[in-house]
């Protein structure tokens, strides 16, 4: 079983890793059902067997690893579907709360992450393991060159923790990159207290243009003479908590409102 490059596939070889990622989700009273991502040859499977036994639902998008997992690991559900494209609501039924963990392909890891985004009421907790430079993008705090989009969409609704690094020899065949495992636990007010499509459309235009100060980037939403009266919007994106791009999309959402 070779890995291919179409599927992003770099098999973990290393069982002690395998087994601290899969202790990895410890919010359990929150749910009692786990999906795991991309599964391949079940190395992470074996160990979320002994936790989840009869909860625990793998989907893997390669045929061959689905034929796999059927052989080795019979008493595993297993999914038969990309990820991206799955109904989630209808693995474990509608509304039902799940752990999601997974040595995610690297090549789709930022969309596995906004489609968590996109089911948050479904998904508590979330443990994987992406590119390290991914990974630290994902949780990073405001200030910092890794402080961007992915950052704060996923913050608004999730506390992320670092968990450990794993260097390029775990995997056959190794990346090219240093690999990292975090937890993302969703945070227990979901009342972000605006719009979130909003929200998401204003952070997305802040970070269009990174290195220019807001009064550039907002000019879109928001009056001239308005942006250059509030040394606010002096201050680069990469500048604001959570709460600061909230209460921008509330003056964008004002001045919208005003438009009508």
């Amino acid at each position: 079983m070779k890995a291919k490059k179409s599927y992003g596939q770099h098999f973990l070889h290393r069982e002690d890793i395998a087994e601290k990622i899969a202790k990895g989700l410890i919010h359990k009273t929150h749910y009692n059902k786990v999906i795991e991502i991309g599964p391949g040859k079940g190395m992470l499977t074996k160990y979320l067997i002994e936790e989840w036994k009869d909860n625990l639902t793998a989907i893997e998008a390669d045929h061959d690893m689905v034929e796999y997992l059927a052989e080795h690991y019979p008493q595993v559900n297993v999914v038969y579907k990309d990820f991206l494209k799955v109904w989630l609501n209808s693995i474990f039924g509608e509304g039902e709360p799940f752990g999601l963990i997974g040595n995610y392909p690297y090549n789709i890891s930022s969309q596995i992450i906004f489609r968590m985004l996109e089911h948050k009421t479904l998904i508590p907790e979330m443990v994987g393991m992406f590119q390290k430079e991914m990974a630290d993008r994902i949780i990073a705090s405001p200030g910092g060159k890794d402080y961007g989009i992915i950052s704060v969409l996923t913050q608004a609704y999730y506390e992320g923790e670092y968990l450990f690094t794993v260097g390029k020899g775990a995997f056959n065949p190794p990346p090219k990159v240093m690999s990292a495992v975090i937890r993302l636990t969703r945070k227990e007010n979901q009342d972000l207290g605006c719009d979130y499509k909003l929200f998401r459309r204003v952070v997305k235009q802040a970070f269009s243009q990174r290195r220019k100060m807001l009064r550039n980037t907002m000019k879109i939403f928001i009056p001239h003479e308005e942006l250059m009266k509030d040394d606010f919007y002096t201050i680069r994106p990469e500048k604001l908590s959570i709460t600061q791009f909230v209460d921008l999309t509330l003056e964008v959402q004002k001045w919208l409102d005003k438009k009508e």
